[in-house]
Parts: structure tokens; C-alpha cells; sequence
């Protein structure tokens, strides 16, 4: 897949403000400090279309990322992070459930998790919370540059046993440094959209 054009269409705090073009869109969730803004300039092949922070939790929006003008990625305020207000989580789970429940142009969730480590309770929630309305879900192995080739089995085992994987989700290595898992990425896009 070539990427001709990104626009940042919008970043929307309330469903009014979300685009009304119907086009596919792939929901990016994860950790906050997981690696969605590398995630998102490797699928884009740009080096700093979205800003990575070194505060973690600094996404507050659902940024609209529209690609080729032919899909959307949504970009989701990172989840987890203890600094957040109960009242600013209580806000992004109200967000992100009236999204994954009522957004029809919502085609699949590319949820990231840090290869390096087992998913953690969050990680856990959120899965089993995508399970429960159905969404089809790929879980993307983020910074698999920074382990050793030989520890990759043993990391996507640990993995699969802690999320325990529904039959037709899938899996993806992925290293914004390497540019590993990101033909992975755009087959699955493409299968989507055209």
C-alpha cells in the first residue's frame, strides 16, 4: 500500500464532532507511553506526523487520521494511566464506550501492546471488553526491536496465554524502528477497505 496523502481531520471530544463520510475506520488503542504515535508515523511512513509525548497520558481527544482519503485511523486517548483524574477516566471511558458501541464506519481495533512485557490488567479489560461487543481486534506486539529475536516466541506465548486470543483475531510483531509487522498491517487494511 502506498500512502499518498494523511490529514488530521479532526480530534474530537464528543460524537458530534466525528466525520459523517462513512468511510472504514481502524481504532488505535493501547497504554498510554505504548506507541501509538510511532505506530501511527510507521503506517503513514512519516517521521513525526503524530506527536509522541514523553508525558504519558497526554491524548485527550479521538484524533481522525485520514489516510489516502480512503480509511481513517483513529487515534484514542492511551488508557491507564494513574495521573489521569478519576473524573478525566471516567470521561475517556464514556468516550470510548459511546465509540466501540455506536460507530458504525468502525471496521477493526488495532490494539497495542508492549512486546516486552505481559499485558497488564488494563490491557486484559480492555481486550475482554472488545470480546463483549464483538470487535474484531488485531493485537499489535509494539517495540519488538528491544528484545532479542530469540525471546519473541516465548514473549507472543506469554502474550496469547494472558489475552487468550478469540478464534479470527490476530497478532502482529510490530517495530516502528525496523518497520517489522507494518506489511502485515497495510495487507490487513487493504483486505478491509478495497
Amino acid at each position: 500500500m502506498k500512502i499518498k496523502n494523511v490529514d488530521l481531520v479532526i480530534s474530537a471530544v464528543r460524537r458530534s464532532q466525528y466525520p459523517t463520510d462513512e468511510l472504514p475506520e481502524f481504532l488505535l488503542v493501547g497504554r498510554s507511553n505504548v506507541g501509538k504515535s510511532s505506530f501511527i508515523n510507521t503506517i503513514i511512513n512519516r517521521k513525526s506526523y503524530a506527536r509522541t509525548s514523553s508525558t504519558p497520558g497526554k491524548t485527550q481527544t479521538i484524533n481522525f487520521y485520514l489516510v489516502n482519503e480512503n480509511f481513517y485511523l483513529v487515534d484514542a486517548p492511551g488508557y491507564g494511566y494513574a495521573k489521569l483524574s478519576k473524573k478525566h477516566q471516567k470521561k475517556f471511558g464514556l468516550m470510548m464506550e459511546d465509540y466501540l458501541t455506536n460507530r458504525i464506519p468502525l471496521k477493526q481495533v488495532f490494539m497495542l501492546i508492549d512486546f516486552r512485557h505481559k499485558p497488564t490488567s488494563d490491557d486484559i479489560m480492555m481486550y475482554n471488553y472488545l470480546k463483549h461487543y464483538k470487535i474484531p481486534v488485531t493485537i499489535i506486539a509494539t517495540k519488538a526491536d528491544k528484545i532479542g529475536i530469540t525471546t519473541h516466541q516465548k514473549q507472543r506465548n506469554l502474550i496469547l496465554a494472558e489475552l487468550d486470543l478469540v478464534t479470527g483475531d490476530d497478532f502482529v510483531v510490530f517495530s516502528s524502528v525496523t518497520k517489522e509487522g507494518r506489511d502485515e498491517i497495510y495487507n490487513k487494511i487493504e483486505r478491509t477497505v478495497y
